[in-house]
């Protein structure tokens, strides 16, 4: 089965970024070509990548079906190689050495518009890189491509067959875990993001964090409300701004 990415940021990052995952991109026929879609013409030109002007409602009812949500498909679609996983070990091993790195770990986020806005936010504020797990994550599917605007071709996305062990591999590199639970009593801006190698560990909406990484965090934070608890991008957003902050602007 061809998988298929659409939206014109998403196929025009992947084509700066990782051209070789493009097989071959289709363009509405239909509908004149604004800048960005001139863009990525001229993109896939200059990287032999195949243009089609055709209609796209062929591809319309086949993303539809997979996905199982209306799109707008903003009159590009590109078939595409799936995004490659990196294993911890060498994420750890290709960090620079000469400055602290910062990571995101999901633990058990499996709506692809959360995962999307999240590789977003992460890549817009210079994380390193998004560790998930083998069960009970969302993988990256055309959803989260979709959503995050194509950042998922800029941000190394890890993979591990167990976040506990993963934790412990981080721990045992010096590196710092900090965990974000909305029934803890300390805030998000109480701790000093600054001077360390940290992971940042988000849990599902409802289910939370597992007790095993919880039991695991070296601190517990949570985003104060004063209404029903943010989703999990959100919260995100919130907490990853303020790290930068710290990081950047203190």
């Amino acid at each position: 089965m061809k998988n298929y990415i659409w939206g014109k940021n998403a196929v025009l990052e992947t084509l700066l970024k990782n051209p070789k995952r493009i097989n071959k991109i289709y363009i509405s026929k239909n509908i004149g070509l604004d800048n960005r879609l001139k863009k990525i013409k001229e993109e896939a030109l200059n990287n032999s990548v195949i243009i089609q002007f055709t209609n796209l409602n062929k591809y319309l009812e086949i993303i539809k079906a997979e996905n199982g949500e209306d799109v707008n498909l903003q009159g590009v679609v590109a078939s595409v190689a799936p995004v490659e996983y990196m294993s911890l070990e060498d994420f750890v091993e290709a960090c620079p050495k000469d400055k602290f790195k910062k990571l995101i770990i999901l633990d058990g986020v499996s709506d692809p518009h959360n995962f999307g806005a999240i590789i977003r936010t992460a890549t817009a504020a210079g994380y390193d890189g998004i560790l998930i797990g083998n069960h009970r994550s969302c993988p990256i599917t055309p959803v989260v491509e979709k959503t995050s605007a194509g950042a998922v071709n800029h941000i190394p996305i890890i993979k591990a067959n167990s976040l506990s062990g993963a934790v412990d591999f981080l721990k045992n590199n010096d590196w710092w875990i900090i965990a974000l639970d909305m029934n803890n009593s300390d805030n998000y801006f109480d701790v000093n993001y600054k001077d360390m190698n940290f992971a940042l560990i988000l849990g599902a909406e409802g289910d939370g964090i597992s007790k095993t990484l919880l039991n695991k965090a070296d601190f517990k934070i949570k985003v104060p409300s004063k209404f029903e608890s943010l989703n999990v991008s959100s919260c995100a957003a919130v907490v990853i701004y303020e790290t930068i902050r710290q990081i950047e602007f203190t």
